[in-house]
């Protein structure tokens, strides 16, 4: 007489599942006999080109001291780190940053005016290069976003953007942007003679 099939247990159900945690040892060494065209691809995830990727930023490997509000752009993992004086808070935000090397100005400066809503003028080698380009009143759609904090660089603007595609890319003129939402907290924070130092 024939032998009937075990009965389906939880205790079989369990037996069978620890011998599959060791089946992938076994599977692997057999994929060895199948043909590369044959076993899966394997696909990186995709990657996006504005994403920051931020790094670790100490105030002290740029400033001696920590007695007014301190910024530190950095173009390289284009992002934003902010202190306090005093040093108890501090924050960092994604940015865009400049397209090109040409553009990217580095060293130390300072916030030397603010506006909220500003207006945008482009810069003569702007409208050199795209002669389309005209001044624009505040609003939704203006160039520097909600808010602005002008550098002693002429031109050079810490500023929000409308436009959030730029934000962690190289994507500026030589300005610093950031989302208006992030522009907007960081605004009240920063008084005029703000320590700035690009990277």
């Amino acid at each position: 007489m024939p032998s009937l099939p075990p009965r389906l247990t939880r205790r079989l159900l369990l037996g069978s599942g620890a011998v599959a945690l060791f089946a992938p040892s076994v599977l692997r060494a057999n994929t060895q006999d199948v043909p590369m065209a044959a076993q899966p691809a394997i696909v990186a995830p995709p990657t996006r080109a504005n994403i920051s990727g931020f790094r670790q930023i100490d105030w002290r490997d740029h400033f001696d001291r920590l007695d007014r509000v301190t910024l530190i752009a950095d173009t390289v993992s284009k992002a934003l780190h902010y202190w306090a004086a005093g040093g108890d808070d501090y924050r960092v935000y994604p940015t865009s940053v400049p397209k090109s090397p040409e553009l990217t100005r580095t060293g130390y400066t300072e916030i030397v005016r603010k506006r909220e809503n500003p207006g945008w003028t482009p810069t003569a080698s702007m409208i050199a290069a795209d002669p389309s380009l005209r001044p624009m009143p505040p609003g939704p759609d203006n160039p520097l976003g909600t808010r602005a904090l002008y550098l002693d660089w002429p031109a050079y603007v810490i500023h929000g953007t409308h436009d959030t595609r730029k934000i962690g890319r190289k994507s500026s003129s030589g300005c610093i942007g950031l989302f208006n939402a992030q522009v907007e907290e960081l605004y009240p924070l920063c008084p005029v003679g703000t320590q700035v130092k690009v990277i």
